[in-house]
């Protein structure tokens, strides 16, 4: 969270759905906070408590434990994001019961916030050293969005130059 939180794309609208102001401004008080981490994740989490449904929310939030390396709390809060994503777009949270025709992947809103936070889920996994879970979810999200909307062929040749270190364990 070296930055201010960029919730909009390239043609100004916002990626994950509308942010109400005040949510906004607890999310860069979030970033101003960065140095003092306790204060950031504070201010992260009194966001998701006056927007529970706010799904930028829950991407500063797994942002914010994946950058301070922990990991297990990354995941949860992706996990929770899909959960709540899925809800507001009416598809299913597992995400191995998707399929190209499930919703329409290229909106705005929960089904782009769902397809980067698998992207988010895929690179956690690799960080934690389950490539075999990243390249699964890797696998769903090209059966979904062939087009790589989100990225995620990025971390797919990530989780693949791995093969030769598959014995190597953690670095």
């Amino acid at each position: 969270m070296d930055q201010p939180i960029e919730l909009r794309m390239s043609n100004g609208r916002m990626a994950f759905g509308d942010v109400p102001e005040h949510i906004d401004e607890l999310l860069q008080e979030a970033v101003k906070a960065r140095d003092v981490p306790e204060a950031c994740e504070a201010l992260l989490w009194e966001a998701h408590r006056q927007g529970p449904r706010v799904l930028p929310v829950f991407y500063a939030l797994y942002k914010f434990y994946f950058n301070r390396k922990k990991l297990a709390e990354a995941e949860r809060v992706a996990r929770i994001g899909l959960d709540s994503a899925a809800q507001q777009g009416g598809f299913p949270a597992d995400w191995s019961q998707l399929t190209v025709g499930t919703t329409d992947w290229s909106a705005a809103g929960p089904a782009r916030f769902f397809l980067f936070t698998m992207k988010a889920l895929a690179f956690i996994e690799l960080r934690r050293h389950n490539r075999d879970k990243a390249l699964a979810i890797l696998a769903k999200m090209a059966e979904i969005d062939p087009v790589d909307q989100v990225g995620y062929g990025t971390i797919a040749a990530l989780a693949r130059g791995l093969d030769g270190e598959a014995g190597a364990g953690p670095a």
